[in-house]
């Protein structure tokens, strides 16, 4: 059976849950609201503020879907209790960001600018402070979105294992590669 599709989701206070015909779920919290459509094979019980996933059958189906939909009603639940939040960090000699609102203003090294519009559930903000790298703050109650948003600004100047310069996720670690070596 499922580890993770066992596992029964505790709903915080303040947070509100309302299952609709169909499998629509649907989470109201201080962060927002958030809604996911669960496969409508699978059973839903919400009993005194824990909310558990369960399985008709044992078929392969029925199986790959419980711990999926298990993790996805999770993330909306801590994502409106809660929220998410993804730090990106720049690299590189002259790598700069600043944003107004949330139209975020990239100077990676290339001709041009690059001019990013961050959607309105995500809240961004930017520091550029000296002897660190320039970092760039993504907080949302959606973490499909926040991922979406960071792997896009991310793939504007992807990692380069020479000289390790490119965004990449705070605390992340590139593997570097040796330059070439002088002939005899």
């Amino acid at each position: 059976m499922s580890r993770i599709g066992k596992a029964p989701i505790d709903i915080p206070a303040g947070v509100t849950l309302e299952i609709s015909a169909g499998n629509l779920v649907t989470a109201k919290g201080p962060k927002g609201e958030l809604s996911q459509q669960v496969d409508p094979d699978l059973i839903l019980k919400n009993e005194e503020g824990i909310l558990s996933v369960e399985r008709p059958t044992e078929q392969k189906r029925h199986k790959s879907m419980h711990g999926l939909y298990r993790s996805l009603l999770n993330n909306i639940i801590t994502g409106v209790s809660e929220g998410f939040k993804k730090e990106l960090e720049l690299y590189g000699v002259g790598y700069r960001v600043s944003n107004t609102g949330n139209l975020v203003e990239f100077a990676l090294g290339y001709s041009h600018p690059i001019f990013f519009y961050v959607p309105d559930e995500i809240k961004v903000t930017t520091e550029m402070e000296k002897g660190k790298p320039p970092t760039i703050i993504l907080e949302g109650s959606d973490l499909q979105l926040l991922g979406q948003v960071s792997a896009k600004i991310r793939s504007f100047r992807k990692n380069e294992p020479y000289k390790g310069k490119g965004i990449r996720f705070k605390g992340e670690q590139i593997r570097r590669k040796a330059g070439k070596t002088a002939g005899a």
